[in-house]
């Protein structure tokens, strides 16, 4: 009798690559043309949070932009970002909270499972730990199956498959 293979779905945040991507586009906004005496600025606000403050609405977007490319050339996926739909004003200052998204909510697991169940090869078994999701089966080839299902439906998290024996 073969043993069970199994595999993870996380959602985890790289923090390192993170902090590249924001230290690339503070560089960045010092020293473009059209950010120069706007007073453009990138920063961590806590552990979860980045925070955008400039002079103008177009520019604290434009710098969010500068730091999604930043983020997508470091290979993380955009889907971690949850970014207010516009800036806040503080005195003559906008300000644009983004916070990072890490692990999988209760909800979204149960989703996860559910496609599994209905959508997914019989014999494979979908159980819900904390903030990620074990994935076993008889088969491997179940599991690659799997991979592919979950790939293909678009959960608005930055899914990565770990620990796959």
């Amino acid at each position: 009798m073969a043993a069970e293979s199994s595999f993870d779905v996380v959602s985890k945040l790289d923090r390192q690559e993170v902090d590249n991507a924001l230290n690339q586009t503070g560089k960045e906004l010092s020293q473009r043309f059209d950010f120069k005496g706007t007073g453009t600025t990138i920063a961590w606000q806590g552990e979860d949070g980045i925070e955008i403050k400039s002079g103008s609405e177009e520019r604290a977007a434009a710098a969010m932009d500068v730091f999604k490319e930043k983020l997508v050339k470091r290979k993380l996926s955009l889907k971690i970002l949850d970014a207010a739909e516009e800036a806040k004003i503080s005195g003559k200052e906008y300000r644009l909270p983004i916070s990072l998204k890490e692990g999988i909510s209760s909800e979204d697991a149960k989703k996860i499972s559910k496609l599994i169940r209905d959508e997914g090869p019989k014999g494979v078994k979908a159980q819900i730990q904390g903030e990620e999701l074990r994935v076993s089966s008889k088969k491997k080839d179940d599991l690659q199956s799997v991979m592919n299902l979950i790939k293909e439906k678009d959960f608005d998290l930055a899914l990565q498959f770990v620990n796959y024996r």
